[in-house]
């Protein structure tokens, strides 16, 4: 999950502990690289609070996926099939490299562009994690594209710098803050999300 402008307390590099499901308390490496702010420990409790602990069966796709942390906690809650998207080399070796540490089978690692996999890919997604880069101000064009994949009722996880606002056909379920990160989960509503557009 890259980093813009702001900086958390953070330091990069290191490992990721999982704080939840089959894998609680695994480490996962998390490269040497200012670009990259896993989320929070107390964020992934309250967002996996949020989503309910149990994600059986469910397909997630973690777009901006950096650590990927968010993406192998969703499979350590028994997600069917996780997306990890990442275009930096270092952050994919890392993902490649906690994939078969956790012989995480269940999570599909694309090395690309976020917006050309959602130009191209043909799944749909119950649960969407949205960590773009703050510097990049890509939340609403990612938002913007995201409805051809999603099932009806899928929740959207997001993380700015400041909250969205969003407007029908999405919904804000919750809403949270720590430090200077603004974090939320959406919902979007709509009955044939293959023929919307988002709007936030």
């Amino acid at each position: 999950m890259p980093a813009g402008s702001r900086r958390t307390k953070r330091k990069p590099g290191g490992r990721v502990r999982i704080v939840g499901g089959a894998w609680r308390s695994r480490l996962i490496d998390v490269p040497a690289s200012p670009d990259l702010r896993p989320t929070p420990d107390r964020v992934r409790e309250t967002l996996f609070n949020w989503l309910g602990q149990d994600l059986s069966g469910l397909a997630c796709l973690d777009l901006f996926a950096g650590s990927g942390v968010l993406g192998f906690e969703a499979a350590s809650r028994g997600a069917a099939h996780v997306v990890m998207v990442e275009h930096d080399r270092r952050a994919l070796a890392s993902l490649r490299a906690g994939r078969a540490s956790l012989a995480a089978d269940q999570v599909e690692i694309v090395s690309g562009d976020a917006f050309e996999y959602l130009a191209h890919a043909q799944q749909s997604f119950d649960v969407v994690f949205l960590d773009p880069p703050f510097r990049q101000n890509a939340l609403p064009a990612a938002l913007a594209a995201l409805p051809p994949h999603l099932k009806s009722g899928a929740r959207v996880y997001v993380e700015a710098v400041r909250p969205l606002q969003p407007q029908p056909p999405w919904d804000e379920l919750r809403r949270g803050r720590a430090g200077q990160v603004s974090y939320q989960l959406l919902q979007w509503s709509a009955d044939d999300p293959s023929r919307l557009s988002g709007n936030v």
